[in-house]
């Protein structure tokens, strides 16, 4: 059997990952709006209708890029199940806030869904018509979340299918299920099809002919065979017989997939004109467009993708489950993260060429895939994104592989600064709106060493200081490492370890080129500079000092820690220590899912009621350890898997309003806790071990606690 996977396969990925945030944006905006209006208040569309500080998170992003984490948290294969992808659903996504549009049970089909795998109802039953209704099961969740099923899985979209069947089949039935085989289908055939109108005959193979999402699917093409000049005909044909109006719930399947159909075959393989074409067309927009945007951009490749969408994006991507910093999302690294799934499923060896890319996944920022800038940003002091600076992809020089990070700029005093970074934490006035409320944690902390490669342009006018430099958010300085003279037409290679500290919010990490000894004042020096294998490694070595944190408002009804992600409950800062409360139950989260052997402790003080925790390797909301003050006098070690139970337990005479510090030492399978001095427990775990993940508190079954810190060292 020879391999399935495309020589161009990572590049296509990103295009088709790329094209959903382009979507997205584009139509976000105006989600629900109807044609008339939009022509009304824009005329012709011909890009994007809206600017934005930076695009907040969707959730027409959050699904594909959360759902599809099921192949890597249970299986690859095709043996996987609806249920073990609906684990997915309850480890990232919040309780009833983010994520979704939480709109009530019975009224938001992914609420619904959401609350019957919460009550102990698995898939595929908390998504069929037997237990939901019809009207619920036919929404359109099941189409807009399942892209990137397509994108792991290329060049066989019968297989593709029969993965998306079982991702749809969480939260929907019937028709709602087979548009999400549909698209899923068309996203594989996309690579290694130039054609859209066979493209689209695989996806109407993989469905039941006689199911109302093929027939109308056909009815729109056979429209077009007699209407090939005009959209606006077709979508007056589409309005008329499958609009709205013919349809129960607030965003059926059915009429979004019309125009979806409409802008395919009129677009014609033109990813412009399609995009523009079906936001036109109106009602759920985002939704529509990211789809097609997917399938275009998969076909059409990253050169088929004009620069005037790419740009604005700048490769960032933000999300809003309870994993902090996968909030802060670049969809270069996103793509080597999908595209690492796909050589799993397909069981094939990564080329050579992307071997260590599709290694570190997320956390890569090579430059290797054309065009890609990993969200990294230049700004002279604050001026970010003036005028004299630029940002891109560049193949003139590279310290690895054939890519690199191109900068070029002015400096106008002979001490100005030049930062080239990456915003590494956000709050809510970095956002116009707060469209499905995204919270972080940051995606660097003190103790962590980070490396890179920089060369000084040969054209520069100026001589240059360069070092490595974090910034804290909290304090609004910068924490430098050592000074380095570049040398022009020279890679210089840097690393540093950031100090380990307490307090502190990290919220860039990158280089500053310094400039010195240049003519200053009247003439400003020209600086061009390349950047190459940036990373960020190794454990934190830091406190969380709850006197410099803040309670940050996201909407009048979502507030948040800052640094911190909530699953559920009440958490907030009153006298410089973290209260948390809850009826049933409250988690909250900080820290990076990829941190493996280290120490956590805490000071925490029990208020009321018979269960606070601290939590650690947390990887979401179903999948963690803890150890806690539990009823009956007793501190236990648990694991949460989609549920706690008691690993072991010792009698310990605690009590409500005293002070307990709290350590839990990690080191492979072996977890140590101690209370104060004492050691309480030594335990390995053999079976099923979480390895990694983030830190955490936790209060339970009416429980208020207040925890005073959070220390997080490597385990010596």
């Amino acid at each position: 059997m020879g391999n399935r996977i495309p020589k161009d396969y990572v590049e296509k990925v990103y295009a088709g990952w790329l094209g959903k945030v382009i979507g997205v944006r584009h139509g976000s905006n105006i989600e629900c709006w109807e044609y008339d209006k939009i022509r009304k208040v824009y005329g012709e569309i011909t890009g994007y209708l809206f600017d934005f500080k930076n695009f907040a998170a969707d959730d027409d992003t959050n699904g594909p890029y959360f759902f599809i984490r099921a192949l890597e948290d249970e299986t690859h294969t095709r043996d996987i199940t609806p249920q073990q992808i609906a684990r997915a659903w309850l480890n990232y996504a919040p309780y009833e806030h983010g994520f979704y549009w939480w709109g009530g049970y019975g009224i938001s089909t992914e609420h619904t869904a959401y609350l019957n795998l919460r009550a102990g109802i698995e898939a595929p039953r908390s998504g069929q018509i037997e237990q939901n209704g019809a009207a619920v099961a036919r929404q359109i969740g099941g189409q807009i979340f399942i892209d990137s099923w397509g994108l792991v899985i290329p060049c066989d979209y019968h297989l593709a299918a029969e993965y998306a069947k079982k991702a749809a089949s969480v939260s929907h039935d019937s028709d709602g299920i087979y548009g999400g085989m549909f698209v899923a289908a068309c996203v594989s055939a996309a690579f290694d099809n130039d054609r859209i109108e066979d493209i689209l005959a695989c996806g109407f193979e993989v469905i039941p002919k006689d199911c109302e999402y093929a027939v109308m699917g056909r009815d729109v093409l056979s429209f077009y065979q007699d209407n090939q000049d005009d959209w606006r005909l077709c979508f007056e044909f589409v309005r008329e017989k499958y609009g709205y109006q013919h349809y129960p719930g607030n965003c059926h399947i059915i009429p979004n997939a019309a125009v979806m159909f409409l802008s395919m075959i009129y677009g014609q393989g033109d990813f412009s004109k399609t995009i523009n074409i079906c936001n036109m067309c109106g009602w759920d927009t985002d939704c529509n467009v990211g789809n097609v945007a997917t399938i275009l951009g998969v076909m059409v490749g990253l050169c088929g993708i004009d620069e005037s969408w790419k740009k604005p994006i700048n490769d960032l991507l933000i999300n809003s489950s309870v994993v902090g910093s996968l909030n802060i999302h670049n969809v270069a690294s996103g793509a080597y993260y999908l595209a690492g799934l796909g050589y799993k499923v397909a069981g094939e060896e990564v080329p050579l060429r992307w071997q260590e890319s599709l290694k570190k996944g997320e956390r890569c920022y090579d430059f290797e895939l054309p065009g890609a800038t990993h969200s990294f940003r230049a700004a002279v002091g604050a001026q970010v994104g003036c005028s004299d600076l630029a940002v891109s992809n560049t193949r003139e020089t590279a310290f690895i592989g054939e890519r690199s990070l191109k900068v070029s700029g002015k400096l106008y005093e002979k001490s100005d600064e030049l930062n080239i970074y990456i915003q590494t934490h956000y709050r809510p006035e970095d956002f116009d709106d707060n469209r499905y409320d995204p919270c972080f944690s940051p995606l660097v902390y003190p103790g962590q060493t980070i490396s890179c490669a920089v060369q000084l342009g040969e054209v520069s006018e100026q001589e240059v200081l360069a070092c490595l430099y974090v910034y804290d958010d909290n304090t609004q300085k910068a924490i430098r490492g050592e000074v380095v003279k570049l040398e022009p037409g020279k890679w210089q290679s840097f690393k540093w370890d950031i100090p380990a500290g307490s307090g502190m919010c990290l919220s860039q990490a990158g280089v500053k080129l310094i400039g010195y000894g240049g003519a200053g004042g009247v003439m400003p020096n020209t600086i061009v500079a390349y950047i190459d294998d940036f990373v960020i490694e190794g454990e934190a070595n830091y406190t969380v000092d709850f006197a410099c944190e803040r309670n940050e408002n996201w909407t009048f009804a979502h507030n948040e820690v800052s640094q911190f992600t909530k699953l559920k409950g009440i958490w907030e800062i009153q006298d410089n220590k973290l209260y948390g409360s809850c009826s049933d139950y409250a988690e909250s989260y900080t820290g990076l899912p990829a941190w493996q052997n280290y120490t956590v402790s805490t000071s925490m003080t029990p208020i009321v009621g018979a269960s606070h925790r601290l939590l650690f390797r947390v990887q979401g909301g179903i999948r963690s350890y803890a150890v806690g003050l539990e009823k009956d006098g007793k501190i236990a070690l648990l694991k949460n898997d989609n549920g706690y139970t008691t690993l072991i337990d010792v009698d310990y005479d605690w009590k409500c309003g005293e002070t307990y510090k709290v350590q839990a030492a990690l080191c492979g399978e072996v977890i140590t806790i101690m209370v104060g001095d004492c050691e309480i427990i030594k335990y390995t775990d053999k079976e099923a071990t979480y390895l990694k993940g983030q830190v955490g508190f936790g209060v339970y079954s009416g429980s208020r606690c207040c925890f005073e810190n959070l220390e997080v060292k490597p385990t010596k």
